[in-house]
């Protein structure tokens, strides 16, 4: 049946006034029921999806929550490791800054194991590496090498040797020759301890020439030295030609005839006063310009420095036996022929001096010169006299 249509007074049909009606009561309650459980919904998923969020994040240490402490952690390990290759394009000025900072808190943040740097000052080959080779087996997490030859010379070390790509680079831009007495065999040496200081392990340094040997195992000469109060270096006033008689008055007033000390070259020191000699700027300049043959800046540089600015923080001994004996500007140089366990025996054993301030027989711990004929004979002292 057809719906009625009825004449409305504006002229429109009663159809279209029958569909705009208003909705019915119960219409409106279940479409308002319908968004308060949409909303409550929305809510506990968004609860759920945060609680789970976090809690995977707890039991799963690899998300982002916990990825800064680890990036803290790389970044300081970036910043104490040692360099991966001893190769470098800095110039001298540039080492010498970088070695020079100094953290000025001493307790370190992390677990350090302090290692001994030695730094061998040579003009090419070392003739006596495989009694050092023996020396350092098995100790390889508390030493450290550094070789400081001739700027033409080329080391041709096996992989398997602990000399291998130990060279440090010479200067940059004018690659210098140590000459014995000169102010450059003062830059050499501080390049080595320069070198040695970029790594923050090492503690202890000491200067060795390729005619130097040990004259103790490895674990008695790190003890010694790691536990010593002192840094060992020689310094003492000679009022002879030979010492005084080499001071320059144009010296003065940073250095007084009064201050001037002489010493050994081969000298051991910690790390502090290490980065004092890299960084020093005051005495360096003196040196250069007023100390030259006859006045051998080796002797005296270092020495008189440390007197005036550390007195009381070196021992004014050296651990490095040397023979002045013969007589002459150098010491004495042994061969094969030379070599025997009495030669030993005597400079290990009766004599005396103070370490941390006690009487002590155990006064040298390395020595020097050797030829390297004398390699044979002192490889089969090394188990019974030297130790290692």
């Amino acid at each position: 049946m057809l719906p009625r249509f009825l004449p409305l007074e504006d002229g429109k049909d009663s159809f279209l006034r029958t569909q705009s009606k208003p909705l019915p009561i119960r219409t409106i309650k279940i479409f308002l029921l319908f968004l308060t459980l949409a909303f409550g919904v929305l809510v506990l998923s968004m609860y759920a999806t945060r609680y789970f969020d976090v809690r995977s994040a707890i039991l799963q240490p690899k998300v982002s929550i916990v990825h800064p402490c680890a990036e803290e952690e790389n970044e300081l390990k970036q910043w104490i490791k040692a360099p991966l290759s001893l190769m470098h394009n800095m110039s001298d000025e540039e080492l010498f800054w970088r070695a020079s900072l100094v953290p000025l808190l001493e307790k370190y943040p992390y677990k350090r194991v302090p290692k001994v740097a030695f730094m061998f000052l040579t003009r090419g080959p070392l003739p006596l590496s495989p009694l050092w080779e023996k020396f350092f087996q098995g100790h390889e997490e508390h030493y450290s090498i550094y070789v400081h030859s001739l700027p033409g010379y080329r080391p041709e070390f096996a992989s398997d040797s602990v000399f291998y790509q130990r060279q440090i680079p010479s200067q940059l831009l004018h690659p210098q020759v140590a000459e014995w007495g000169k102010i450059n065999m003062i830059d050499a040496e501080r390049r080595l301890l320069a070198n040695a200081l970029l790594d923050l392990s090492n503690e202890r340094f000491v200067l060795l020439s390729e005619s130097c040997i040990p004259l103790k195992n490895f674990t008695i000469i790190y003890s010694y030295l790691t536990k010593s109060n002192h840094s060992f270096v020689n310094s003492f006033d000679d009022p002879s030609s030979l010492g005084r008689g080499r001071y320059n008055p144009k010296m003065a007033p940073e250095i007084t005839v009064s201050q001037w000390r002489k010493g050994a070259q081969w000298f051991e020191v910690d790390r502090k006063l290490a980065a004092r000699l890299v960084a020093d700027t005051k005495y360096y300049p003196k040196f250069k310009d007023f100390c030259k043959p006859a006045c051998y800046v080796d002797e005296h540089y270092f020495p008189t420095m440390l007197a005036i600015e550390t007195p009381r923080l070196i021992s004014n001994r050296t651990v490095t036996w040397v023979d002045w004996s013969r007589g002459g500007a150098h010491p004495a140089t042994f061969g094969r022929g030379d070599v025997n366990e009495e030669f030993l025996k005597r400079i290990i054993e009766g004599q005396s001096c103070l370490y941390n301030g006690q009487p002590s027989s155990v006064c040298f711990l390395f020595a020097r010169k050797f030829a390297p004929s004398a390699l044979e004979p002192l490889l089969n002292f090394t188990s019974n006299l030297l130790g290692f």
